[in-house]
C-alpha cells in the first residue's frame, strides 16, 4: 500500500469531520472561530467548508450568534440532512421524540403503558414510532435510525437483554433489537436506560463538558451510568453501572430505591405510622411527609441519603469522577437529599465528587437516546455524502 498517496485523502476526511463537529457544536459559527476552536488553518477550514456545503451537510446561516450577521459569514448544519428517533421504555411510560441533525426536537409524545408486558411494549413502540413520524410530517425513509433506552443490560456479545426490571414481564433474554428492527423497518440501537441518561446529561444537562462523571438513578430501581474520558464505560459484558453489586456481601440492606424505602419505613413504623398512615407505604408519600415535618418520614429520608452516599462512595474511590448526577424519581428530591449526601461524602472520602441533581429530570434517558442517534446519523451522512464518493468538481 502506498501510504504517501493514502495520507492526503485521510487528512482531508479528518479535517472535514472536525469542521463538521465544530459547526454542530457551536452553530452559528464563523470560519475564523472554527479555525480557532479546532486548531486548523483558515485555508484548510475553507476547503473543508466547500466540501461540506457541496455535500449538503452545512450551509451559511442567515442569523449570527447575536442576531443578524450584517455581512459576516456564519455556518450551521443542514437540519434536514437526517432525522433520528429516540425512545425511553420505562415501567409506566414510553417516551419518544424525533430530532433533526441540528438536535432540534421536531415531535415529542409520551404514552402510558398501564402494566404492559414485552409484547404490549413492542406494540406501543411501533405505534409511537408511526405517530411521531406522522406528527413530524416526515417520510419514514428520512429516519436514519431509532435508539431505545431499556431498563436492563444489553449483553455486549449476544445483544440480548438480561437483568431487566420485573415491571415489564417477558423482556429477559429477548432479542428485542432484532424484533423491533423487523417491525419498524429501520436501523435499531438498544442501550441501558441509565447509560443513555448519562449521555443525555453530558449532551444537554448539568454534566455538559465534563469528561469524568457518574449518573446515579434512584427510582423504581437503582442504576448507574459511568462516563470516563468523555466516553460511556460499558464494561466487558455491558453491565458496568449495576451498582447494587458493589455492595453484595455487605450483610446490610442498603437499597435506596422505592421498594427499599417502603420496606424501611414499614420496619421503622412499629411505634407510629408515617403522617398518620400505616404500611404499605408509597415512597413518594414518605418524601412528601418529610417535607411537612413528619418525624418518622424525616428519619427514613436521612437513612436513604446514607444509602445513596454508600452507593456513590465505591465509585468515587475507584473512578474518582469529578461529578455525580442524581436522577430518577427519588433521586430528584434534591431539597431533602443533596446536602446530607454531600456531607456524608465529605466525611468519608478524601476526594469527594461534586454531587448535583439532574437538570433534565425525566427527560434524561430520552435526550440520551436522541444524542446517541444524532452521533450515528452524523457518521452516516458524513460517510455517505457525495464528496466521499469522489473528488469535488
Amino acid at each position: 500500500m502506498d501510504l504517501t498517496r493514502a495520507t492526503p485523502p485521510l487528512l482531508k476526511h479528518l479535517n472535514e469531520r472536525t469542521v463538521l463537529e465544530a459547526i454542530r457544536a457551536g452553530a452559528p459559527i464563523s470560519r475564523a472561530e472554527i479555525s480557532r476552536r479546532v486548531g486548523i488553518s483558515k485555508p484548510t477550514v475553507s476547503l473543508a467548508l466547500r466540501s461540506l456545503e457541496h455535500a449538503g451537510l452545512v450551509r451559511e446561516a442567515t442569523v449570527g450568534p447575536d442576531g443578524p450577521s450584517y455581512g459576516a459569514v456564519f455556518f450551521e448544519p443542514v437540519p434536514d440532512a437526517a432525522f433520528v428517533l429516540g425512545l425511553d421504555l420505562g415501567s409506566r411510560f414510553l417516551r419518544g421524540a424525533v430530532a433533526d441533525l441540528a438536535g432540534r426536537i421536531r415531535a415529542r409524545q409520551d404514552v402510558e403503558l398501564r402494566g404492559a408486558d414485552a409484547d404490549g411494549a413492542i406494540e406501543a413502540i411501533a405505534n409511537l414510532h408511526a405517530s411521531l413520524i406522522d406528527a413530524a410530517a416526515l417520510p419514514v425513509e428520512r429516519i436514519d435510525g431509532v435508539v431505545l433506552g431499556i431498563p436492563g443490560v444489553v449483553e455486549s456479545a449476544t445483544k440480548t437483554l438480561r437483568l431487566t426490571t420485573p415491571h415489564i414481564a417477558g423482556l429477559e433474554h429477548r432479542a428485542l433489537g432484532t424484533e423491533l428492527r423487523e417491525r419498524l423497518g429501520a436501523p435499531m440501537t438498544l442501550d441501558n436506560d441509565i447509560n443513555l441518561a448519562a449521555v443525555g446529561e453530558r449532551w444537554a444537562g448539568v454534566a455538559r463538558g465534563i469528561d469524568d462523571f457518574a449518573f446515579l438513578s434512584v427510582g423504581t430501581g437503582t442504576g448507574l451510568g459511568l462516563v470516563l474520558g468523555g466516553e460511556l464505560h460499558r464494561g466487558n459484558h455491558g453491565a458496568a453501572g449495576e451498582i447494587d453489586w458493589a455492595l453484595a456481601g455487605s450483610g446490610e440492606d442498603l437499597d435506596p430505591s422505592a421498594e427499599g424505602v417502603a420496606t424501611l419505613a414499614a420496619n421503622l413504623s412499629w411505634n407510629g405510622g408515617v403522617d398518620g398512615s400505616t404500611p404499605p407505604y408509597d415512597a413518594r408519600d414518605i418524601f412528601t411527609a418529610a417535607r411537612r415535618g413528619d418525624k418518622l418520614a424525616r428519619n427514613v429520608v436521612g437513612i436513604v441519603a446514607q444509602r445513596i452516599a454508600a452507593h456513590i462512595a465505591p465509585i468515587a474511590a475507584v473512578a474518582d469522577p469529578e461529578l455525580v448526577v442524581l436522577g430518577g424519581g427519588l433521586g430528584m428530591n434534591g431539597d431533602l437529599l443533596l446536602e446530607p449526601v454531600r456531607t456524608l461524602l465529605r466525611d468519608w472520602l478524601p476526594y469527594p465528587p461534586r454531587v448535583e441533581i439532574s437538570s433534565l429530570g425525566e427527560n434524561a434517558v430520552l435526550m440520551g437516546a436522541v444524542a446517541t442517534g444524532l452521533q450515528s446519523a452524523l457518521d452516516n451522512v458524513f460517510v455517505n455524502r457525495p464528496s466521499a464518493l469522489g473528488s469535488m468538481p
